[in-house]
């Protein structure tokens, strides 16, 4: 019975998630078609492909856990571009934006190459909030030289977009789109038939389901490991965490190999 009545409160949790929500769009991201479409439009764009997509969860990601990268886009000239939706208004944004840059370059590329092979990386954060507080919907972010004002192009470009200023754009009305619980907009019809499927769905509330426990487990594998680290007994993490003595194990033997790499 219990099981069940956790599995009915999955699916209305399901049912309020909406786009901007890290674990619904990482669902929504693993479907090419979307983010071209989402690209396509921020981008501007309309022939631009998406060849392939990695999320965070996925067994594919390279990147490991430390380096959050919500869907890191391959797109059809070999360009990278990571799609990061940000809710949370506590944390440096351009910072992480220019980290997850970083740790794409240098992850993509090879011993032997020289800097004209170095990839071509586009980061595209959309936020529920302008931080950047100019009243646009769409920030672009270039190098410039200060004495002349003329644009370098050293292949990053890093893009913000927001949910919060509405321009009257295409873009506007994407970004519209990932603050709702449903979304039925013709411009956007791949957006709007995987928000369909997923929460409509069998199949597609059983994937949700799935990628949330993963969520779950993940943060009590990040707290046992805080417990740990504070020397909190194993008694007490039981305890309140309502995890077993094996999870507690398995996440201690994760740091200590974790430490024995760093000697």
């Amino acid at each position: 019975m219990k099981e069940k009545l956790n599995t009915i409160a999955k699916q209305e949790r399901v049912k309020n998630l909406r786009p901007i929500d890290d674990v619904f769009f990482e669902v929504l991201a693993e479907k090419k078609e979307v983010c071209e479409e989402i690209l396509r439009t921020i981008l501007e764009d309309p022939q631009l492909r998406v060849l392939d997509v990695i999320v965070q969860q996925s067994e594919r990601n390279i990147y490991g856990r430390s380096v959050r990268l919500d869907a890191l886009c391959t797109l059809g000239d070999g360009t990278k571009c990571n799609i990061e939706v940000q809710r949370a208004d506590n944390d440096n944004h351009l910072k992480r934006a220019r980290f997850n840059a970083a740790s794409i370059t240098v992850k993509e590329s090879n011993i032997g190459d020289t800097f004209d092979d170095v990839v071509n990386v586009y980061i595209v954060y959309i936020s529920e909030f302008d931080f950047l507080k100019k009243g646009k919907t769409i920030y672009h972010i270039d190098k410039v030289i200060r004495e002349t004002g003329d644009v370098v192009e050293d292949g990053l470009h890093e893009i913000f977009v927001n949910t919060t200023v509405d321009d009257g754009s295409d873009i506007a009305e994407l970004m519209s789109c990932f603050i709702k619980k449903e979304v039925k907009n013709p411009k956007f019809p791949q957006l709007s038939s995987e928000v369909k499927r997923l929460k409509e769905t069998e199949g597609g509330i059983s994937v949700m389901c799935e990628v949330m426990d993963k969520y779950i487990l993940e943060d009590k594998y990040e707290s046992i490991a805080e417990m740990l680290k504070d020397e909190v007994p194993y008694s007490k993490i039981e305890k309140y965490l309502h995890v077993t003595v094996d999870d507690i194990k398995k996440v201690e033997a994760n740091l200590l190999s974790a430490a024995i790499e760093k000697r």
